[in-house]
């Protein structure tokens, strides 16, 4: 089963159920928070027009509006997530980021946050985001490395190593480089503590495309410590 494939993300947020899940997880994260560092690369530019792709329910995007003032469109497309996003006061509409229905230099930056790993045509993806942003704008893409949770994922036994991926730590930078002038990147690591086994189990049955995998959780003695590997890239078009 693999993160790109349409199917399998359109059953998965066709309810937020599962999404809410895994934020749960994160409450209390120790160390950075890479929403903050991909809200802060946005802030730097002092946008005044942003599109936010793969929105979920329209948390970003509604900081991104009321804390730096901008007027800011987010699509995804889940007509769940659109209808909770909207209900955030969001103009949120239903989209696919690989075609983009808007015309060409349309807003200052654009935000990709934990979604374009879901994209099956990914240079398409990134083609369009590079073509609705004005000349010199900025992308915001969060996104996980290879090794994120993998105290966790070696517990059920998860070999990553033959997983066919894109737009991850590992490939995001080179993939960026085709479509835009200038790439950056900034690295996290933040230990996340599960509390037993359940919380473990929770979280596996809440993954998109392992959940299979809970059952093989085994009993814990202590908390499990795992670390989220994450990363932040900013990429510009050529002004």
């Amino acid at each position: 089963m693999s993160l790109s494939d349409p199917d399998v993300v359109r059953r998965e947020y066709a309810s937020e159920n599962g999404l809410r899940a895994r934020a749960s997880v994160y409450q209390g994260l120790a160390g950075p928070d890479a929403r903050d560092v991909a809200f802060a690369a946005v802030a730097e530019v002092a946008p005044s027009r942003v599109l936010e792709v793969g929105c979920g329910w329209g948390e970003f995007a509604a900081r991104v509006r009321d804390e730096l003032r901008a007027a800011v469109i987010a699509i995804d497309q889940s007509a769940r997530m659109v209808e909770m996003a909207l209900e955030r006061g969001v103009d949120a509409r239903v989209g696919d980021v690989q075609s983009l229905a808007f015309d060409d230099e349309s807003f200052d930056c654009a935000v990709a946050n934990w979604m374009l790993y879901h994209v099956p045509d990914i240079d398409r993806g990134l083609a369009e985001l590079a073509r609705v942003l004005s000349s010199g704008g900025r992308l915001v893409a969060a996104t996980n490395g290879r090794r994120h949770l993998e105290e966790l994922w070696f517990l059920v036994g998860r070999d990553k190593s033959s997983e066919a991926r894109h737009f991850f730590s590992e490939d995001g930078e080179e993939l960026l480089r085709r479509h835009f002038a200038h790439v950056s990147r900034r690295d996290l690591e933040s230990p996340l503590t599960f509390a037993d086994a359940a919380a473990v189990r929770g979280y596996v049955s809440s993954s998109i495309a392992h959940k299979h995998l809970a059952e093989r959780v085994p009993e814990l003695s202590e908390p499990l410590v795992a670390t989220r590997r994450t990363t932040v890239f900013v990429a510009e078009k050529a002004a």
